[in-house]
């Protein structure tokens, strides 16, 4: 669904107001609460409760939850967002498509960023990853580009940072079919560049990078997060000593409705203190030291960085009035906050202060001792500093190494599948279904030659086709296996293999996604290995659900069982050649399939006649793992 930013939205909600048709009204409800949720969080929530009383009328509800989801994170309560995003993922991987899903994976990767939960953020982007290679899309991929440059961000690589965040804009910049989202991102995009040119003390390109956001912003009417935009961008320039126009930004953060951050309100109400206090104006600068403080507290009461801050900056201006009692008060209160959280930093420079304090007072004895204090506060900031970075390399090389086993999982999964591909249909099955299909042209039955070359042909394209797939539906995988054991029951067997495949009622075979050719081999080994040399053969292939992601797959032959079969290929070296390398292949795509190097996945049982003691066949069971298909796609 395209939805321009230009969309007159007051029309959308007198159609609304005018429509009786209740499909319609969840449409445009969904719009409605869409563009709501980045301009008016009271309206968006307003929408929502309307769309959630038609919910029967329709397939809306995951998009409910997603909504509710979004409309949580913007107002910053980040538990319940994650809440409401599982319901709607949930929802969605029963009756998505690609896309849907991609876009709850990448908007609760948000939440999680957000929450610090980065582990799991980290497997919401492996999984849109996954899909993106299967489904590509410029708009999911600026997003997941730019989520992947957030973690980046707090892992302090802020190279990787940049790289995708440029990565990102690039994808999105001059198109045409931007949503309010899009634009969103957009603006998400630049903040994580406005970060990375912070942390690197680039301000003129820090000052551009945020200023693009607020521009959008003011632009589209995305206001949700316009206090931040507003406090970044007047903090940016208060670092290139552009006090006017820091302070004009610091009052529009105070001013805007929509966005309900007091943590954005507090720190501008501070900054424009400080910028109060350098111009002289020490009563108003306390004034609004005490505003901000309340908000502080309100927000956190335990927010000893901002206290911290605070207390410093009330002792700068009682020194600069002569009241050095006072603001040695401040500064030790100043020190206690920063005591709390072990911010050397600031410690060290409290010490600097009240040193200073006390070599003007004249009292040098205690100059002396807090300058000594500083010194040693000063060096253990520099060894915090230097264990940072090393911390930040140790959560850089472990990203690093953790991409690099996804990229040799991915080349292993692309060749194993290729060896699979090759080592499916062994020759010695389609020389003998050739040959004896020539048989029946021979003989002139050509009725059967010309039904068992049709079959053979299908198996051959299909077998073709899926080597670009790395998933099908189930019910495609049954059907291969289908016509795989009518050719060898008809022309191998001569109508002397019986085969029944049995799928239980609870498994979705057309929406339920397996790994490509997945049984086959397992097939084709009892065939060879059991079947091969018995007059009479019995195949049964049964699939069952084995918990919410796997399927239970069981293949089992009445044939001569593997010692049986062992000591033939060792007696004959010509029957030892047909020995399957497409199981050993498959047991490894498997591990891939379940990301587990060290599971078991497969389980090979001989089965033994409980009256004779003899060899009664083989069964081996297959734990496979399954995604969910939609009409659109894998998701």
């Amino acid at each position: 669904m395209i939805m321009r930013a230009t969309t007159n939205w007051a029309e959308l909600e007198n159609k609304l107001s005018r429509s009786s048709d209740s499909r319609e009204q969840l449409a445009l409800l969904d719009q409605l609460v869409e563009y709501y949720v980045f301009s008016n969080a009271r309206k968006a929530r307003k929408f929502l409760r309307k769309e959630k009383a038609l919910l029967d009328q329709g397939d809306y509800e995951y998009r409910y939850y997603s909504l509710t989801g979004f409309i949580y994170n913007q107002q910053y309560d980040y538990e319940k967002a994650e809440q409401a995003y599982l319901r709607a993922i949930s929802l969605i991987e029963e009756q998505g498509n690609a896309y849907e899903q991609m876009e709850s994976y990448l908007d609760y990767a948000g939440v999680c960023i957000n929450l610090k939960a980065l582990d799991r953020a980290e497997r919401q982007l492996e999984k849109v990853a996954q899909l993106l290679r299967a489904f590509p899309d410029d708009k999911l991929q600026a997003r997941f580009n730019c989520r992947r440059g957030y973690l980046a961000l707090y892992e302090g690589n802020y190279s990787k940072t940049a790289e995708a965040m440029l990565e990102a804009d690039k994808l999105l910049q001059h198109r045409e079919d931007l949503t309010p989202k899009d634009y969103y991102f957009l603006m998400l995009i630049h903040s994580g560049l406005g970060k990375v040119y912070e942390r690197n003390n680039e301000w003129r390109k820090c000052v551009d990078s945020y200023k693009m956001v607020v521009e959008t912003s003011e632009r589209l009417r995305l206001t949700t997060r316009l206090s931040w935009h507003y406090l970044n961008l007047g903090s940016a320039c208060m670092a290139i000593n552009d006090n006017e126009q820091a302070e004009l930004f610091f009052q529009k953060a105070l001013e805007v409705k929509s966005d309900s951050s007091e943590l954005a309100r507090a720190s501008a109400l501070a900054n424009i203190g400080y910028l109060r206090s350098q111009e002289g104006d020490y009563k108003a600068a306390l004034k609004l030291y005490n505003k901000a403080e309340k908000l502080f507290r309100k927000v956190n009461a335990e927010d000893y960085f901002n206290f911290s801050i605070l207390a410093r900056w009330r002792a700068v201006i009682y020194a600069e009035l002569g009241q050095p009692e006072e603001a040695l008060e401040y500064l030790l209160q100043a020190y206690y906050h920063a005591k709390e959280i072990e911010d050397y930093k600031q410690i060290s420079g409290i010490y600097k202060d009240i040193a200073s304090l006390y070599a003007e007072m004249g009292d040098y004895e205690n100059a002396y001792e807090y300058q000594l204090l500083y010194d040693r506060y000063a060096e253990r900031y520099a060894e915090q500093l230097n264990q940072r970075k090393i911390m930040e390399l140790e959560v850089k090389y472990k990203a690093q190494q953790k991409e690099r086993e996804a990229e040799l999982l991915r080349l292993q999964a692309t060749r194993l599948q290729l060896k699979a591909l090759r080592a499916q249909m062994n020759p010695h099955f389609m020389f003998n279904a050739l040959n004896a299909i020539q048989n029946c042209m021979t003989s002139n039955d050509l009725r059967s030659a010309a039904k068992y070359l049709a079959k053979f042909a299908t198996l051959m394209r299909k077998s073709l086709e899926y080597s670009n797939e790395e998933i099908i539906p189930l019910e495609e995988e049954i059907e291969f296996l289908r016509e795989y054991l009518e050719i060898n029951a008809g022309l191998r067997f001569e109508n002397r293999l019986k085969y029944y495949i049995e799928v239980s009622d609870e498994l979705e075979e057309d929406i339920l996604g397996v790994p490509t050719m997945i049984v086959q081999p397992y097939v084709e080994n009892a065939i060879e290995h059991g079947l091969r040399s018995r007059d009479k053969g019995e195949i049964r292939i049964s699939f069952q659900a084995a918990d919410e992601e796997n399927i239970l797959c069981t293949v089992t032959d009445n044939g001569i069982g593997r010692a049986h079969a062992l000591r033939i290929q060792q007696s004959d070296p010509l029957h030892g050649q047909h020995k399957s390398r497409g199981t050993s292949i498959t047991e490894k795509r498997l591990q891939v399939f379940h990301n587990s190097t060290d599971g078991v996945f497969v389980k090979t049982i001989d089965l033994i006649d409980p009256k004779t003691k003899r060899a009664a066949g083989t069964r081996v069971e297959l734990i496979i793992p399954t995604r969910s298909i939609h009409k659109q796609g894998v998701i």
